[in-house]
């Protein structure tokens, strides 16, 4: 939709984008901790991908609807981001995908077995849609991003707690985690992409490359 921003609040309507071949619809969820999940659509199947089951599958399985949920994505295993998990691919049957050194842990954390490891460069199939696996690593070992390229437009990258407006993901001052958390997003991110990548983050409003690329001398230099 035209007027698509991307500001979302807990308990507030979800916001949605059409593009050409894929519907991207971004709700909020947990007025504490304010967890974005994105439900993807490929218009020419009806087929669904849901980037994390971050809390209140009653909010998230009626955006599923009826079409079904073919996979959840996490997006690395940190708690906030795959609450409602176990109930979502309960009442869906949906495959689990997590970044390989994450799976383990969001298996322990959640009960629920994780169908597929993926590692950079993997692809997860929306329908006839494909988004691209960029591994992550810094914020959590296992830490993945999704890119889709839109053939008829600009690409559009789901960044998890890896980038947001204004700097990288928290890494709990822990200097050697920093260190390859910018550098994996400088190198795999902001080198290969272009400035009108929109990106779409864990929490928060959205961004695009282009709008955060001069600051990253500024965050490396801050540390955080």
């Amino acid at each position: 939709m035209a007027d698509y921003t991307g500001d979302v609040t807990p308990g507030g309507s979800a916001d949605v984008r059409e593009l050409t071949h894929l519907t991207i619809t971004k709700v909020a969820v947990d007025p504490k901790m304010s967890n974005n999940c994105y439900l993807l659509r490929c218009h020419h199947t009806g087929d669904q991908v849901l980037i994390d089951a971050a809390d209140e599958a009653a909010t998230l399985l009626p955006l599923v609807g009826d079409a079904g949920l073919q996979s959840v994505v996490t997006t690395h295993q940190h708690w906030d981001h795959h609450r409602a998990l176990a109930d979502v691919v309960a009442a869906t049957g949906a495959s689990v995908v997590v970044g390989a050194p994450d799976a383990a842990a969001v298996t322990e954390q959640t009960g629920v077995p994780v169908t597929r490891s993926v590692a950079h460069g993997d692809t997860v199939a929306v329908g006839e849609c494909t988004l691209e696996v960029i591994a992550i690593a810094g914020h959590t070992p296992g830490s993945v991003a999704l890119l889709y390229r839109d053939p008829d437009g600009h690409p559009h990258l789901f960044t998890g707690d890896s980038l947001f407006p204004g700097g990288v993901g928290n890494t709990f001052g822990d200097k050697d985690a920093f260190a390859q958390l910018i550098d994996e997003v400088s190198t795999k991110i902001f080198d290969r992409l272009p400035d009108d990548t929109w990106f779409y983050p864990g929490h928060g409003g959205d961004s695009t490359l282009g709008a955060e690329r001069a600051s990253l001398p500024e965050w490396r230099e801050r540390g955080w």
